[in-house]
């Protein structure tokens, strides 16, 4: 009876000792049954505390720092920048501004062998730097290019494949919320891990380092797209013909037309992404810009012709003002509260408040044009389901991660680092693998919120440059909306397919692109200065 009560006692105790683990099983068990991630994450986080405390290896102190958690996330101002990111690409998806470009980009390009799939590439980089959404450009692009792609005789899977790759793109061209929530991330794992390690005036990592950190692999990924378009239309030209230039219409008109759509969303990338990398706004700051800069987009772009006080007129000189105050910040200083000020940054705070007090003018305009249109009220909505998805799945997993340091999970994701063969390199190469395949079952939000902030801090003591990683990871992570069967890009896409693109072509055109991700991986990893050297010259 003893040895009995002895047997059961030891199972219990082994138990106990592998609940991080099975912690992590449950909820990926969870995720892969389809229910709700934030309240996955939740309800295993508390299931996995009770247990704990059952078997005496969790110690309740550790949800105190839960509520303070929660209000650190509502307050933190670097993620404001969400909600701001996401009503832009909203704004613009709505307003149909997406539409005009690949329209326009068709015709410039339509004339080459592949012009088509090039056309997609290229507005799938203007999107993800104006929006950042996938989902809202890959469905925007199915819509769109996979009728015209297949009725001029493109292979469905070479078709499929561009469009879902290209929609991916707004994953690692900033301004990308994987970036911010990356940035975040990244940020808290850094510092403490030199708080660790006695550095007790700690260097951080800013959201603006990651964006400036990721232009050049971004770049470098549309630009292997590129090659590798062109190279199918080269050797397989039945895969991506060219549509014959008689019907691409006078090519003057077409150049007009181009020039028509491009500028608009163009200087909004100057203006967001100029501005950050520039030092001369946040990442939160520019959101702003780039939210009400979309709007006014939009706004001018349904207004009719109208007069002096609406329409127009009124967006036009909001925008200008816009622009004005960007331009007066940069060369001047305009703080109030000094001793002493200049006469000329005095005339400067006078100017500032006078085209302050224009840009509502402008955006009260672009609102009401917005609701004339029906657009503002499903702009709004989808704003809101977005940024609600991302902080309640951020509030979940706050929860799952202090749970799981508690249950010594920090030491487990170390020792197992620690252990990979190949040291520093080694444990890289387990990590990139480990999220190269919880992105064929998991969002890229739970990888980042779950996955990276326990492994983040380990890696990073190994002395690792925290703007390298956080690239790396952005990579990596992008082709979790790639990968089948549970790539997002990929649903979104067979959502708006044709019945004629079936689920296979659809997969199997994404192989390639995930090839060429993969690759973009390994040079990014073999010359870590594509993403350091930026970072090092604006900043540093």
């Amino acid at each position: 009876m003893d040895i009995a009560i002895g047997d059961a006692t030891f199972c219990l105790c082994a138990f106990a000792g592998w609940l991080d683990i099975a912690m992590v099983l449950v909820l990926c068990a969870l995720l892969m049954a389809g229910y709700p991630v934030a309240f996955s994450l939740a309800g295993t986080a508390l299931l996995f505390a009770v247990l704990g405390m059952t078997f005496g290896v969790f110690d309740i102190s550790y949800l105190r720092p839960f509520p303070q958690r929660i209000f650190g996330a509502a307050t933190n101002t670097t993620l404001i920048a969400v909600p701001m990111f996401i009503l832009m690409g909203v704004i613009l998806e709505k307003s149909k501004i997406a539409e005009e470009l690949l329209e326009a980009m068709a015709k410039l390009f339509g004339s080459l062998r592949g012009g088509l799939g090039l056309s997609v590439t290229i507005v799938g980089a203007l999107l993800a730097a104006s929006t950042g959404i996938v989902g809202a450009t890959v469905v925007t692009m199915g819509l769109l290019s996979l009728p015209t792609m297949l009725r001029r005789g493109y292979d469905p899977a070479f078709a499929s494949g561009s469009i879902a790759a290209a929609g991916t793109l707004g994953q690692i061209i900033p301004p990308s919320i994987v970036l911010i929530l990356l940035g975040d991330v990244i940020s808290n794992a850094y510092q403490k891990t030199q708080l660790e390690q006695g550095v007790f005036a700690p260097e951080t990592v800013s959201v603006g380092d990651l964006f400036a950190g990721a232009l050049i692999p971004g770049l470098m990924l549309v630009g292997l797209y590129i090659v590798w378009q062109i190279i199918v239309a080269v050797t397989q030209p039945h895969k991506a013909p060219a549509i014959p230039a008689a019907e691409m219409g006078n090519r003057r008109d077409v150049w007009i037309a181009a020039l028509k759509v491009l500028p608009p969303p163009l200087l909004l990338i100057i203006a967001v992404l100029g501005s950050i990398l520039a030092g001369i706004a946040t990442p939160t700051e520019a959101a702003s810009v780039g939210a009400i800069g979309a709007l006014f987009i939009a706004g001018a772009r349904m207004a009719p012709k109208g007069s002096l006080l609406a329409g127009r007129p009124a967006i036009f000189a909001a925008a200008a003002s816009i622009i004005g105050l960007m331009l007066l910040t940069a060369f001047l200083d305009l703080r109030l509260g000094r001793d002493n000020i200049a006469l000329i940054e005095t005339a400067g705070i006078a100017i500032a408040f006078l085209l302050f007090a224009l840009t509502p003018w402008g955006i009260i305009a672009s609102l009401a044009q917005l609701r004339r249109e029906k657009t503002l009220a499903p702009i709004l909505d989808q704003t809101a389901r977005v940024t609600t998805m991302v902080f309640t799945i951020l509030i979940g997993a706050a929860l799952f991660s202090l749970v799981f340091r508690g249950l010594g999970g920090d030491d487990t994701v170390r020792t197992a680092l620690a252990a990979a063969p190949g040291g520093k390199v080694g444990a890289v190469i387990t990590v990139m693998l480990v999220m190269f395949v919880l992105g064929f079952f998991l969002d890229f939000i739970e990888i980042t919120l779950v996955v990276v902030p326990l492994v983040g801090p380990p890696l990073l003591a190994l002395g690792l440059d925290p703007v390298w990683l956080g690239v790396m990871m952005a990579i990596n992570l992008q082709t979790s909306f790639l990968t089948p069967p549970f790539g997002f890009a990929l649903f979104y896409l067979r959502g708006v397919a044709p019945p004629e693109v079936s689920t296979g072509q659809i997969y199997r055109g994404a192989i390639p692109f995930i090839a060429i991700q993969l690759l973009a991986l390994g040079l990014l990893a073999a010359f870590p200065q594509l993403a350091t050297w930026l970072p090092g010259v604006l900043y540093q």
